[in-house]
């Protein structure tokens, strides 16, 4: 592989095709490398294809703890020297996973960058999971899913999806429960990181003062030679929600209930993406978080908060809204969404709301890639999901092509009054 550098000068502020720099290694990572001399510092971002997918029911939150433990020990550092490495240039090393992949990232000053590619290379590829740092981090864990099951809104999140998805891996909290993190073994944690971690799919990010020249040569240098497994990131059929299921989760001596409500939407690869992406914020999302701030918050005072959301991946993900309310006006403030879902899709929005809400989303894209940890998050996504170089070229372009009639149709296809999943959790009122 000879890479071949960019010599021609960048004609557009975002970055695309005529300021990123584009190489793959023989061994299947694909780099991209964004050149940004303004300040001193080097975000590198990425992701390797391998997440919660890859992990058993029986294991349900594997992934992340083994993604967890990689920077508790590898060949060469032991886990105080690798944060003394770390801490004492004042850099970051983060290792995390989600459900299709686990995400990798530094940051630091220009001159301490190869030092944190050479320490981050260590650990995804040579972690050693010393016993003790695995029983330490398994009891930090179980502490942190008790505290997550006495929480309103991330027991009403849980549940939802598991209503929502059943048995599928998304249905499936990417923390785990305490039974599978109490369950998992090093043998586990050794095996997974065996058949699953390698280069074949991974993605490198780089922004900031750094020439593309030195980043191909460290990573050459440093993963330029690892080997390794490809995942295949193929998905169980995810069932079509056609009913409507609702549940009610009591947490006696809470003072607040949490709403969650909605239904399966899309994938992030679906044509409707970005008449979706208007609809979501105009409904819940734009100014004091959309009409559900302007009506069911501001106008009626049902709820503390009440937004909407939506989340898509290589599979469909759900179009929600959550609402945080005094457990005495949960009906009225689940009627008020549902009213805002029914108006959504049963009258076209105006001329004037549907503009401000375009123009709030293009322009809030700007703001986005102010930082070198911004460009790095898009670019990677980009790269991820196939979207092309020159996607945020496009991006305005594809927001203001939708119209009314756009977000219309989707609101009556996916905000249906017949089928939607609903979770309040919080204390019973008698």
């Amino acid at each position: 592989m000879v890479p071949i550098f960019m010599t021609t000068t960048a004609t557009h502020a975002f970055p695309g095709p005529d300021n990123v720099f584009r190489t793959q290694l023989d061994n299947g990572i694909t780099l991209l490398v964004r050149e940004n001399h303004a300040a001193p510092v080097v975000v590198l971002d990425g992701y390797l294809p391998v997440g919660s997918i890859h992990e058993s029911a029986g294991r349900a939150g594997l992934a992340s703890f083994t993604a967890s433990l990689l920077t508790r020990g590898s060949s060469r550092y032991d886990f105080d020297t690798f944060n003394e490495s770390v801490e004492s240039v004042g850099a970051s090393i983060n290792v995390g996973a989600g459900d299709h992949v686990t995400n990798f990232s530094t940051e630091s000053l220009a001159e301490d960058f190869p030092r944190m590619v050479e320490l981050l290379a260590d650990v995804l590829r040579r972690p050693t999971f010393p016993a003790e740092q695995m029983e330490r981090v398994r009891g930090q864990w179980l502490v942190r899913l008790q505290e997550r099951e006495q929480n309103t809104r991330s027991v009403a999140h849980r549940r939802f999806h598991e209503l929502l998805y059943g048995d599928h891996p998304y249905g499936r909290p990417g923390s785990g429960y305490p039974e599978t993190i109490q369950a998992i073994s090093r043998e586990d944690v050794v095996a997974f990181h065996r058949d699953n971690y390698g280069p074949q799919g991974a993605i490198v990010v780089v922004s900031g003062a750094v020439t593309a020249e030195t980043v191909v040569e460290l990573i050459v240098t440093h993963l330029g030679d690892w080997t390794g497994p490809a995942p295949q990131q193929s998905l169980p059929p995810v069932t079509s929600q056609t009913d409507i299921r609702r549940e009610s989760i009591a947490m006696p001596g809470k003072v607040q209930s949490d709403i969650l409500i909605g239904a399966l939407a899309i994938a992030r690869s679906d044509p409707d993406y970005f008449a979706v992406q208007v609809a979501n914020n105009i409904l819940g999302q734009f100014g004091l978080m959309g009409r559900l701030g302007e009506v069911v918050r501001e106008e009626q005072g049902l709820a503390y908060y009440s937004y909407s959301t939506l989340d898509t991946d290589i599979g469909p993900g759900p179009w929600l809204a959550a609402a945080g309310v005094n457990p005495a006006n949960v009906e009225l403030a689940v009627e008020s969404i549902r009213a805002e879902f029914a108006r959504l899709g049963a009258e076209p929005v105006s001329d004037e709301e549907l503009a401000d809400s375009k123009a709030n989303m293009t322009g809030r894209l700007p703001l986005a890639l102010e930082t070198n940890d911004g460009v790095t998050s898009q670019l990677l996504n980009m790269e991820w999901y196939g979207l092309g170089l020159d996607y945020l070229h496009r991006y305005a372009d594809n927001i203001n092509a939708i119209t009314a009639e756009d977000v219309q149709r989707v609101a009556a296809q996916y905000l249906r009054p017949d089928v939607y999943t609903l979770v309040v959790a919080g204390p019973t009122i008698e």
